[in-house]
């Protein structure tokens, strides 16, 4: 209990994390600071923050819980068990996790999974995610981060674009053309498109009359002739096939979008955690 306020900033936020009363676990917390003879836990109308005293003990209780955990599912090959929160990216959900989760969930049917979508660099402790999915470079953090894979990435746009504006031959043919603007939410600025040229990746910022901050906005925005646009393949393969979006300079392609998992660096690994890593690696990898 102690340990989940502390990560959640919130008696009731922590509370409802463990299906409990919010008086249980303050009457709890407060029991343990009256046995340790120690403040734990300062206290304010908007937020619980961890003192001096509460940092320390809060870091070596992770550390008896994760052996806890490891020292029960040692008998009898007992498999983890209990809520596993984990923070993805909405296409990445999608086309590859959730097809999967019924293998996940049948491996270790006493894992709960609660699975949130999103495409910023949450802060797991305070939010209570155990890990994250995120496609992209990343940003200096103090997490660490686990390739799991690297995305075809691939230029495209709608047939109504090509026939106005022409099928560029190579990248010199681009001047005059458009696209579609995606605002990274990470940095908030206007990400360039990338073509290899010569084995060097090459940024080009065409003018956009529209730009978007989402991914499925950005396709349809493609689908309505409004650009040029680029996205991981898997993202548009049906829209290849039917024709409703046309590749465009197939042999200058962007350069491939790496897909990371992430964890908190200070914090030992649950076993459902551990778990759920491996397999996603796994699951990717066979992809």
């Amino acid at each position: 209990m102690f340990t989940r306020v502390v990560e959640r900033r919130s008696f009731t936020l922590a509370a409802g994390d463990l299906g409990l009363p919010r008086s249980t676990v303050t009457d709890a917390v407060k029991q343990l600071e009256a046995r340790l003879g120690v403040r734990l836990l300062e206290r304010t109308t908007r937020q619980v923050n961890p003192t001096l005293d509460g940092e320390a003990h809060y870091r070596r209780c992770l550390s008896l819980i994760a052996d806890l955990e490891e020292a029960e599912a040692a008998f009898g090959g007992a498999k983890p068990k209990g809520l596993l929160r984990v923070d993805v990216h909405g296409t990445l959900a999608r086309h590859f996790v959730m097809p999967r989760l019924p293998d996940f969930l049948a491996e270790y049917p006493g894992i709960e999974l609660y699975m949130s979508e999103g495409d910023r660099l949450v802060d797991l402790i305070r939010e209570g995610i155990d890990c994250v999915l995120r496609v992209g470079d990343l940003q200096d953090s103090d997490m660490i981060a686990r390739r799991v894979a690297m995305l075809e990435e691939i230029t495209c746009a709608g047939p109504a674009y090509i026939d106005r504006f022409g099928r560029p031959r190579n990248v010199d043919d681009l001047d005059g053309h458009l696209m579609v603007g995606f605002h990274s939410s990470g940095s908030g600025t206007l990400l360039p498109l990338e073509f290899t040229v010569d084995g060097a990746v090459r940024e080009i910022t065409l003018r956009a009359t529209v730009s978007v901050n989402g991914a499925e906005s950005l396709v349809a925005a493609a689908r309505l002739g409004l650009g040029l646009i680029q996205v991981p393949r898997y993202h548009i393969e049906d829209d290849l096939k039917r024709g409703t979006l046309v590749a465009v300079l197939p042999d200058f392609p962007p350069s491939p979008t790496p897909v990371s998992l992430l964890y908190p660096r200070n914090r030992q690994l649950s076993p459902r955690v551990r778990v759920f890593i491996d397999w996603l690696t796994r699951a990717f990898a066979r992809t």
